[in-house]
């Protein structure tokens, strides 16, 4: 019980209550993502995806695409505990409230390191981020806006041991992030906090879907954002079957992205 007290007093989200103006959305988010391990300490991931959200006068949550995204990485498993995760990514933002113009197309660099505190039938990570993003301005050219994610995430199996077929499981999770100050992303170095909570379902050990909802808020120095999204995610980790599996690795949800 110690780890569950523990684990919803970490991952409470902030509540932003002192701003003159606040903003709501809904938003749909979708992602699909291929995992494969190469050998025992590197695997490559490609995903894509694309997000919708409603804007004035149109309160449904799919009344427009504001963003459209692809992605490809390497990870590298340093041990049962650490992974370590690079990838680039092309990102085709448009209408996004946060951003200060109507189009910001984005091309990114990210590093990351995930770190497996609790390993038991309930599986507690930490993910630390930084991004290098460079965002389209007005003037034609990518200016380059750093930010800075610290998320724990904490997993576990409803009716089984360990997530495997036909198990379904939970997972919680809270995300702050931090960024530098720019033209299109505005000046706030605070770039919000994310708290995520939902289910997944394994179809078959390779194959995953995760459905969740997310509370986005976004603290600016004259309003505050705030999304509140439905998100459904399709996992699968074992594509390209030319590679010859030649050996057995425990994988796990919160390993992902």
């Amino acid at each position: 019980m110690k780890y569950y007290s523990l684990y919803l007093l970490i991952l409470l989200p902030v509540s932003q209550t002192l701003f003159a103006q606040t903003e709501d959305y809904g938003q749909f988010w979708n992602e699909y993502l291929f995992i494969r391990d190469i050998n025992p300490k590197w695997g490559i991931d490609v995903a894509g995806g694309f997000r919708t959200s409603s804007v004035p006068g149109n309160s449904s949550f799919m009344s427009q695409v504001t963003r459209i995204h692809a992605k490809a990485g390497a990870r590298c498993y340093i041990s049962k505990r650490w992974t370590l995760f690079a990838s680039f990514g092309y990102f085709l933002n448009r209408d996004v409230p946060e951003l200060s113009q109507r189009k910001a197309p984005e091309l990114r660099t990210s590093i990351q390191a995930n770190y497996l505190v609790i390993k038991q039938r309930f599986r507690l990570g930490l993910k630390t981020g930084l991004e290098d993003r460079h965002l389209k301005n007005d003037d034609n050219y990518f200016e380059s806006v750093f930010r800075l994610r610290l998320q724990l995430k904490g997993v576990y199996p409803l009716n089984g041991p360990v997530i495997k077929e036909k198990v379904l499981y939970s997972f919680l999770s809270d995300e702050v992030m931090f960024k530098t100050k720019s033209s299109v992303s505005g000046s706030s170095v605070f770039d919000r906090n994310r708290f995520n909570a939902g289910l997944g379902y394994s179809f078959a050990n390779d194959l995953q879907l995760e459905v969740s909802y997310v509370q986005d808020i976004l603290p600016r120095h004259d309003r505050t954002v705030s999304y509140h999204v439905l998100q459904a995610n399709v996992i699968f980790t074992d594509f390209l079957p030319n590679f010859k599996k030649k050996y057995e690795r425990e994988k796990t949800a919160i390993e992902g992205q």
